[in-house]
């Protein structure tokens, strides 16, 4: 069975507009799914990338248009500039992490972090907003917040974002397969053709 390894940010749009589209890829390709929270600060930081915030208002115009398009295509809710964005993503990343080390399948978790932020225009940086989000996902809240503060999640989240550079991602999401990087929600047409030529 091939692996995907998913990095992705439940901050990132383009993270939630392409999650539900890349599951239902690895599904039908019978690939399994490593799901890599990082820390995007790490890294920018390490492969020039910017924050939004520090981007040219060329970049802020483009990346409106280019939502607002892919919104209108994919027919998916989505809040433009939502109230809590940007937030730190660390508590959710860190939910979804303990999650994966307790044996959860967490594709619905992550879903349902993502559009806490991008739907529903809540701060996952609040615990309240990280418990509704695992309540609509049906986990376990007590379970997944403990697994969260467990000891070594937040090196998992370092540890992510360092594997994520030595991969050569420099933004999310990204899925990476061997040594091929599909940056980006609009390159998953690539990664379901790749994925179909390697399995046949």
């Amino acid at each position: 069975m091939l692996t995907i390894e998913y990095y992705l940010s439940v901050v990132s749009p383009w993270s939630y507009l392409g999650h539900k589209r890349f599951c239902d890829i690895a599904r039908d390709n019978s690939a399994e799914i490593l799901y890599l929270p990082i820390d995007s600060s790490i890294l920018f930081a390490k492969t020039g990338g910017l924050a939004l915030k520090d981007r040219s208002p060329q970049r802020k115009r483009y990346r409106m248009q280019e939502l607002r398009r892919w919104r209108s295509r994919l027919e998916l809710e989505l809040n433009l500039e939502p109230q809590y964005f940007p937030t730190d993503s660390n508590l959710a990343s860190r939910v979804i992490i303990g999650a994966i080390e307790a044996g959860h399948d967490v594709a619905e978790l992550a879903y349902q972090l993502m559009r806490a932020v991008w739907v529903r225009e809540e701060d996952v940086s609040e615990t309240s907003v990280v418990v509704g989000a695992i309540e609509r996902s049906g986990e376990s809240v007590d379970d997944l917040l403990a697994a969260a503060n467990h000891s070594n999640v937040q090196d998992i989240i370092i540890e992510n974002s360092e594997q994520a550079v030595s991969k050569g991602v420099f933004g999310v999401p990204s899925y990476v397969v061997g040594e091929e990087v599909f940056w980006g929600q609009d390159r998953l047409e690539f990664l379901d053709l790749f994925l179909n030529e390697v399995m046949t």
